[in-house]
């Protein structure tokens, strides 16, 4: 065949591609244009109208909702929700990861691996349905073809579709992202909030740094690529998930707090219909005239794939409108439509006579919630690029509305604050100063913004911070600004915090190896990387076929002269050593390899951030079997990175949510969760598509507000007093060590109700948010933990940084994360010992005297990108 013969399909599917961008970008509105459009999309707007915030969604009651904090929770409750399944199972997510363990230590939950989980349910008839973001490969490192190519070969029960395309389509996206975080099962339970399934999730309430196991590895937690921080390196290579360019022996993980909730009652409908309108937009546009294929060979790098065409079904609206007339789905424009032609499952809210007769009355293993308990309302953002509709923008709606209508206390816990709700948050304090009223909000966002690089050199990094300081207390327009404009002291009023721990690696540095592994190695004949990939075998699974991973690539320790980040004047050194070909002999391997230590481990602990909370023993009682250099060597620091979404008013109300909470430029009896940043990006609508759920507890509990007595709100008060208790350390630390956990409240779904902690003692001390004992406990407490830090570590932001200059000759010239030169260890033992919860003050002042930090060019116009970080 000659070259242009072979040219010739590549630039006809070039041509096609520029035709179809030509079309999209020549008549953007489309898809809203012709009478019939016009019509629907005039029916729709009437519908969000009709609702509070116009949300496409009213507000339900009786719905059974619980939270979660942190991964380790949240993944188990979803496990037993995923195992439950008998239909059909919905996922909408940014990441996901199909390797990724719900229950660990994975050496203990082999089965309980996500595609395993879902593998066995399709095999037992149950439907699986999955979309997921599409990202941009050249900045994005997720690899959604690898989620897709790994679901597809699973099982023809499971279909997953990527979206947006990017370049080369009607409907070319280049920046926003879907960054929903939904699982529906059977149309009943679902599950909705900050976390993806996906790597670097996972957590524990007591957030380890570390996971170096030398004398016995099936007590690691984070396998693979899961071990990661994003703040010295992002996710290479995902799809070759046991492989880790991040040495687990001197670099420290970066741990992830998160808030995510389970449900069951009919707001569920509300969640199921979200999901189907999203189902087949893009079957719409993407699947159209899709057709069951055989299965192809399909190349990844280093992986053959079995991949198969799906046949994606159109999918029905669940909701019996005969059963309820009067639900706002039944002047749905596409009701009927997707009724002839769509799947409709099963579903149990409307007990009418149209599913009676469909399915009869089989509702065993379907609870209903307890009466009276949430009334919630879920609102989104979504446009005609995300969804196919109108810009709806009713998350932004129902946090500026709740700010407005708070009366005495904010909580907000997010990874970034900016637009319309700063102005909210600021107008809110400033009417409480002028009604002489106490009135306090306190706010967590990230120390630093989750990606790798250096404040002063990498863009996005410096953009993003400027935008939160711009938000808080500088620029011309900030939250502090405008208060004192007013004559107000803006930290009589509101106050901003951050999250930070500490641990000790158990694989202390004495070069060029650590002692105890380098003994180790010698005596065993295997070296810890060989003893990692074998461990490696274990978590691909028992049968290594030609589309698995072969081998496994790990970063090799060496030392540094710059700090804070690996960059390309720090040499990478990486080893790549072949999987062992059965588990048989990877066992073999690792057996060997535990078995040379000359000495026992068992008196070293592998992680002690446990001492950050209410532990039993100190960090002074913890023993260390090797030099005091070794020791010292192995204390590392991190900042505990804050993804959660959520927004908590008078301990009544909560906004929880998948945005993406770009806080400071738009913050200013309710809480709000789901997966939606108090950001630009994600509030205006026809950024980032994202869904919250707006929860208030008809379950009232006996509380204090300001001194006096208070009837708050079950689900959003004991939800913010666990929240100050962990940051303020005053929970037991959770430490899954084996195969037989104490399986505890929180670690199930709804409806199994949280334990009732309202008479502990701990939670006595944070029962009154606005009680000027509780506002000086977080105060004295993020200071003394934030001066540790600072003496210890030199973790940026810090007050001691006022101009670049300072922060050149503050930041320290050692490995990201370890202890500044010139400090004995008894002094850092002694000091770290001081810690209490990871709670740090947010320093206000860095960089405050460098005017073009929040003042520059880009600021005025000139950066066309700002849109994409704020």
């Amino acid at each position: 065949m000659s070259f242009f013969a072979q040219l010739a399909p590549t630039v006809s599917k070039g041509l096609e591609h520029a035709r179809a961008e030509v079309i999209g970008r020549w008549n953007p509105n489309r898809r809203h244009d012709d009478p019939e459009e016009i019509e629907q999309d005039t029916v729709r707007t009437q519908i969000n109208d009709s609702h509070r915030f116009q949300s496409f969604a009213g507000e339900r009651g009786n719905n059974d909702v619980k939270w979660h904090i942190d991964g380790h929770d949240y993944t188990w409750a979803l496990s037993e929700m995923l195992e439950n399944a008998k239909e059909a199972i919905f996922i909408l997510d940014w990441w996901l990861t199909p390797e990724l363990y719900l229950r660990r230590p994975p050496a203990h939950f082999p089965e309980w691996r996500l595609d395993r989980i879902l593998k066995r349910k399709a095999e037992q008839g149950v439907k699986v349905h999955v979309i997921v973001y599409k990202e941009v490969t050249q900045t994005m490192a997720m690899s959604s073809k690898h989620t897709k190519n790994t679901l597809d070969r699973l099982h023809s029960n499971i279909s997953c579709m990527r979206h947006p395309d990017h370049i080369g389509a009607k409907d070319s996206v280049e920046f926003w992202s879907h960054h929903e975080k939904v699982v529906v099962v059977d149309n009943h339970f679902a599950a909705i909030g900050g976390l993806d399934l996906c790597f670097g999730r996972w957590d524990t309430n007591t957030h380890p740094l570390a996971d170096v196991h030398p004398t016995d590895f099936s007590r690691t937690l984070f396998p693979g690529q899961d071990y990661n921080n994003a703040r010295v390196q992002d996710f290479k290579d995902v799809y070759n998930y046991s492989s880790n360019t991040l040495s687990i022996l001197d670099t420290a993980r970066m741990p992830w707090h998160d808030v995510h909730m389970t449900l069951v009652g009919p707001v569920v409908l509300d969640i199921v219909q979200h999901f189907v309108e999203r189902w087949n937009e893009v079957k719409k546009r993407k699947y159209r005239d899709d057709a069951y294929e055989p299965p192809v060979i399909f190349k990844e790098p280093q992986l053959t794939v079995l991949s198969y065409h799906r046949n994606f079904p159109w999918l029905s609206l669940p909701h019996d409108v005969e059963a309820a007339p009067n639900e706002a789905v039944a002047r749905h424009p596409h009701l009927e439509k997707w009724r002839e032609m769509g799947h409709k499952y099963h579903q149990r809210w409307h007990s009418g006579r149209g599913d009676t007769a469909r399915y009869g009355n089989d509702d065993e293993g379907y609870p209903q919630p307890r009466p009276g308990s949430c009334k919630v309302q879920v609102v989104r953002s979504v446009s005609d690029w995300s969804h196919g509709v109108l810009t709806e923008h009713s998350i932004q709606n129902a946090y500026i509305q709740l700010i407005k209508d708070a009366k005495h206390f904010i909580y907000i816990d997010g990874d970034q604050v900016k637009n319309l709700i700063a102005g909210a948050i600021a107008d809110r304090l400033i009417r409480a100063y002028e009604e002489r009223t106490k009135f306090k909000v306190v706010v967590f966002i990230p120390e630093v913004p989750g990606f790798a690089g250096d404040v002063k050199s990498e863009g996005s990094l410096k953009t993003i911070m400027a935008a939160q300081y711009r938000t808080i207390n500088r620029g011309g327009a900030s939250i502090y600004e405008k208060l004192r404009e007013k004559g107000i002291e803006p930290l009589d009023y509101i106050r901003f915090y951050h999250l930070r721990s500490y641990d000790r690696i158990n694989a202390p540095m004495s070069p060029p190896q650590p002692a105890l592994i380098s003994e180790m190695e010698a005596r065993s004949g295997v070296t810890f990387h060989e003893a990692q990939v074998a461990l490696a075998r274990e978590w691909i699974g028992p049968n290594l076929g030609e589309r698995e991973q072969k081998e496994v690539t790990l970063a090799i320790p060496q030392p540094t002269t710059e700090a804070l980040t690996v960059s390309d004047k720090t040499p990478e050194k990486t080893k790549t050593v072949p999987i062992p070909e059965s588990a048989e002999k990877a066992r073999a391997v690792v057996d060997r390899f535990e078995a040379g230590a000359a000495r026992g481990d068992e008196d070293v602990a592998d992680t002690v951030s446990q001492h950050m909370l209410k532990d039993k023993t100190s960090l002074l009682d913890e023993k260390w079997l090797g030099s005091s250099q070794e020791e010292l060597n192995a204390y590392v620091s991190e900042l505990l990175y804050i993804h959660s979404k959520l927004m908590i008013v008078d301990d009544d109300k909560v906004i929880v949510s998948d945005l993406f909470f770009n806080f400071l430029q738009s913050l200013v009896d309710t809480w709000q969760m789901g997966s939606a940043n108090i950001n630009d990006r994600s509030q205006k609508g026809d950024g980032d598509s994202e869904i919250c759920l707006v929860v208030e507890d008809n379950d009232k509990i006996e509380s204090y507000m300001d001194g006096r007595h208070y009837q708050a709100g079950r689900f959003a008060a004991t939800l913010r007093r666990k929240l100050f208790r962990e940051h303020l350390g005053l929970i037991p630390p959770q430490m899954p060590k084996d195969g037989h956990p104490r399986v505890t409240s929180f670690m199930r779904p709804a409806p199994h109700a949280n334990d009732d902690e309202t008479r502990d003692e701990n939670d006595a001390l944070v029962a009154d948010p606005l009680a000027d004992q509780t506002l000086a406990l977080l105060q004295r407490t993020a200071t003394d933990n934030r001066n540790i830090f600072t003496e210890l570590f030199r973790p940026v932001p810090t007050n001691l940084v006022r101009d670049w200059n300072a922060y050149d000759n503050y930041v320290p010239k050692v490995k990201p994360g370890h202890v500044v030169p010139g400090i004995e260890l008894k002094r850092i033992k002694t000091r770290l010992s001081g810690v209490r919860g990871a709670i740090v003050e947010c320093p206000l002042d860095f960089l405050i005297d460098e005017k073009e930090f929040v003042t520059g060019p880009e600021w005025k116009g000139l950066n066309p990108t700002l849109p994409i970080y704020i």
